[in-house]
């Protein structure tokens, strides 16, 4: 059984690397670009092929990072997520990265899927899910960096970051 934890170690690390990845994709290379590709008439390469793609891999990659965390976590799950003693430090990234889960799938996609015509919406609607998106996104690339933080304050890295 000592494989299965490895396992879900390097799953959790592979997908939360494109996740985190993708999502500093989003804020610093695609939306600056899009608004240069707008100027210009270039952006529908962009919405059309790249960003539905992007998207894809990153809710998927946010459900496999939080899955194979909580699989990993195994029988502290329940004490990580209520942040019992000793579980602190790892269940504040928990929490960051589900509140992080939480607005890729009830935020971001449905108002992505709007801007990008995949649900019908006027001008007015894809308007304010773009700017509800925009913000969504940029919330969670702050909430990335106390999460990777805690997340790796956790049993393996505890003395590096709380000395003790």
């Amino acid at each position: 059984m000592e494989l299965l934890p490895g396992i879900a170690r390097w799953v959790h690390f592979l997908a939360g690397t494109m996740w985190i990845g993708l999502l500093y994709y989003f804020n610093f290379v695609q939306v600056p670009a899009l608004k240069a590709a707008q100027g210009d008439g270039t952006a529908a390469g962009i919405t059309k092929h790249v960003a539905p793609k992007a998207l894809f891999y990153f809710r998927w990659a946010a459900v496999v990072t939080w899955l194979a965390g909580a699989a990993l976590l195994h029988d502290r799950f329940m004490d990580t997520f209520l942040l019992a003693e000793g579980y602190q430090a790892m269940g504040v990234g928990v929490w960051l990265g589900t509140i992080m889960l939480f607005n890729v799938w009830a935020i971001i996609w449905p108002n992505q899927k709007k801007v990008l015509g995949i649900v019908e919406a006027t001008e007015d609607e894809k308007n304010k899910a773009r700017r509800v998106a925009f913000l969504a996104s940029r919330t969670n690339t702050m909430l990335s960096i106390p999460m990777l933080f805690f997340m790796a304050g956790g049993w393996s890295h505890h003395a590096v970051y709380f000395g003790y």
